[in-house]
């Protein structure tokens, strides 16, 4: 909703929005569907022939070893032989999670509504997740087969709890019985879309209902069936309305009548935004953050600082966070909200209109842990759609900062009467020394938008790391508070970058990934090369996923590129998906990599065998490497000088001479291909 709210601004545009690609389970393939074949046969063998096991173990190293997974188990190379059961047990909920993460299968064609499996997996995408009024289809399940875990939010490795329903009696974790409900999930959503007359509820008609209708272990729940008839009554009707896209711009463009609907993701909890091809409209901003988003933004803020606590022995002290508007709005709030937790201070709502009317600070003893220092990097359209969040989030600093607290509950006003002394020996004065102390958001200067580095990357005009920090500073040093717009601090943005422990970047949905967008790599890669440059000290780097709302997670960003280059990268089932749709496939593949490259460029987040996967998936491959040949030759010639860029920074080390001949060969290839195209 971000850019389109923007363009309704500059223009009073009418926007008709539309559909998000197909989404789909990743599922496994290559060498990690192997390694879960191994795993299983391991456990089987120790039960059934003892005397293999001795034989799939060195299988299952030498997998390990082949497909680099030891970096995603957290075991050395030189330990592999002596961890066969951390191997046996961190690989195997791995593998489920990478099964079960959500990718795009191919673009949505304007106008058009999926069909057939695509239809299908967006539908189980879509009726996941739960709402205020319904269970989630898959919940359903498993409340209807009697097991007492949540498939949303269950840890997938763990040992799965005794169950007698015999759709799991082969299954011997988590993820397997979870892999097994999504399967059923898929089978009734098939039957619906197949034969959508047929009922759904028992009755006079039982006799002649399809098995759809009635669970393996008897008949259906009320709330499987509650899940099915909203699929068919609700969901399917809006999906199938998705020509109103082009029906509506018509209708536009004629200047006629356009309706109106809500924004956001439909797969985060928000089906109501379908049907889509309508005239958008966002949120109240006077209304953020939502109540919804402050549960999300707390839970989430004890998760960061769980889980910097327990790898660091110590609580954090200061943290960067980035804040766009576009996910601002589709979330009703939820960084904004986790900021405000992390400092322990809480918004106060009108109890009629729910908007937000003030905040309070919950004393430490109600918090439980010493407060954060947060410093918001915010993006221009931030700056432009809420500048209400920035007068409560500067109102909040100040008030904390004029807290009476120990200096180790309150590194935030610790700080702030530090530099104030520190500004005032340096000739400011008590009012401009406490002023600058306390500025903790910045952006681009008024008018401005972005980080600065994408320009870099792409033209290749950038020597090392200090030239991409150097830029990122010249963009992002305008602070912004209740008093004052886009003020050029860079000695107070200085300051901040020199003792930041965390650079965040958080994800509010999965219909789109990090390595999607260059936005990603421009705020959370340029804050992070921005704090090396200036610290000397590189800083943890997370990631949070808070696209489960009940069971927001934090990860280190190297763990994020890991799982996101498996699950989709050189996933066999994105890259067919890409291949579908031409010259702008191609194009997906090459922006991917693109931006692959410009995380490593600022977070050296990406190992060489990711380099190497996508030269042997995009460009080595016959298949694909014609496909894109012929699609798109500036997209192949694009990644081949891209991949010789990345040998040539040193960025991509372990990689032969032989290689980079052939990639060298393949780029003037193509470039010729440009030519007859273009002649």
């Amino acid at each position: 909703p971000g850019e389109g709210s923007q363009a309704k601004r500059r223009s009073q545009a009418v926007i008709l929005d539309h559909l998000t690609p197909p989404m789909t389970r990743a599922e496994l393939y290559g060498g990690l569907q192997q390694l879960e074949g191994l795993i299983d046969e391991y456990y089987e063998a120790e039960t059934l022939d003892p005397s293999r096991l001795g034989m799939i173990r060195d299988r299952l190293i030498e997998t390990i070893k082949q497909e680099n997974l030891y970096h995603d188990l957290g075991i050395s190379l030189d330990r592999l032989e002596d961890s066969l059961n951390t191997i046996l047990t961190t690989a195997d909920g791995y593998l489920c999670e990478i099964k079960e993460a959500q990718i795009r299968d191919g673009l949505h064609i304007f106008g058009q509504c999926p069909e057939g499996r695509q239809l299908r997996d967006l539908v189980v995408a879509i009726a996941r997740n739960p709402t205020a009024n319904r269970l989630g289809l898959t919940r359903a399940i498993a409340q209807d087969w009697g097991l007492d875990f949540d498939p949303l939010t269950a840890n997938l490795g763990e040992l799965l709890p005794l169950s007698s329903h015999p759709c799991l009696a082969n299954c011997r974790i988590i993820g397997d019985a979870v892999e097994i409900i999504e399967a059923y999930a898929a089978e009734l959503v098939d039957a619906i879309i197949r034969s959508p007359s047929i009922p759904l509820v028992k009755g006079e008609e039982e006799k002649n209902s399809p098995p759809f209708t009635r669970g393996a272990g008897g008949d259906q729940s009320l709330a499987i069936q509650t899940e099915l008839t909203w699929i068919r009554d609700r969901l399917l009707p809006s999906l199938h309305k998705t020509k109103q896209e082009i029906t509506n711009l018509l209708r536009g463009l004629n200047s006629e009548y356009v309706p109106s609907g809500a924004s956001g993701a439909p797969t985060r909890g928000r089906p109501e935004v379908l049907p889509t091809g309508r005239n958008f409209y966002s949120v109240d901003i006077r209304a953020v953050p939502t109540e919804t988003a402050w549960d999300i933004g707390r839970k989430a803020a004890d998760v960061l600082i769980e889980t910097y606590t327990q790898e660091h022995g110590e609580y954090p002290q200061t943290l960067g966070l980035s804040i766009w508007g576009t996910s601002t709005m589709r979330t009703g709030g939820d960084d904004l909200a986790e900021a405000l937790a992390l400092l322990g201070v809480q918004p106060v709502w009108d109890g009629v209109s729910r908007r937000v009317v003030d905040f309070e600070i919950l004393p430490l003893s109600i918090l439980g842990r010493p407060r954060v220092d947060v410093t918001l990097r915010i993006s221009g359209f931030f700056r432009d759609a809420f500048p209400n969040l920035i007068d409560l989030f500067d109102s909040a600093v100040n008030a904390v900062a004029n807290l009476d607290e120990p200096a180790d509950q309150n590194p935030l006003a610790t700080k702030v009467q530090t530099e104030s002394a520190k500004w005032q020996r340096e000739g400011l004065t008590l009012e401009q020394a406490q002023e600058r102390s306390r500025y903790r958001v910045f952006g681009s200067k008024p008018s401005a938008y972005g980080a600065g580095l994408q320009g870099l990357i792409e033209s290749q005009n950038w020597e090392n790391e200090q030239d991409l920090a150097r830029a990122y500073i010249n963009w992002s040093a305008y602070a912004y508070t209740s008093k004052s717009e886009g003020k050029s601090a860079p000695e107070a943005f200085n300051q901040r970058l020199s003792n930041m422990q965390i650079v965040l970047q958080n994800q509010d949905n999965r219909e789109h990934d990090i390595l999607d967008s260059d936005d990603y790599y421009q705020f959370q890669g340029g804050m992070t090369t921005a704090v090396k440059s200036i610290s000397g000290n590189a800083p943890e780097v997370y990631f949070g996923d808070n696209s489960r709302m009940a069971q927001p997670k934090v990860r280190k960003l190297s763990e994020e590129i890991t799982r996101v280059y498996r699950s989709r990268v050189v996933n066999p089932k994105w890259i067919a998906g890409a291949m579908r749709h031409g010259y702008k496939g191609a194009f997906e593949m090459s922006a991917t990599l693109d931006y692959l490259f410009a995380y490593d460029a600022t977070t050296n987040c990406v190992s060489d065998f990711m380099y190497e996967g996508i030269a042997e998936a995009y460009i080595f491959n016959p298949e694909v490497q014609n496909f894109i040949k012929s699609s798109n030759p500036w997209a192949l010639r694009d990644m081949s000088e891209r991949l010789l860029e990345a040998s040539q920074r040193g960025m991509w080390q372990d990689v032969s001479a032989d290689m980079l001949d052939r990639l060298k060969a393949i780029a003037n290839d193509a470039e010729g291909a440009i030519e007859s195209k273009t002649s």
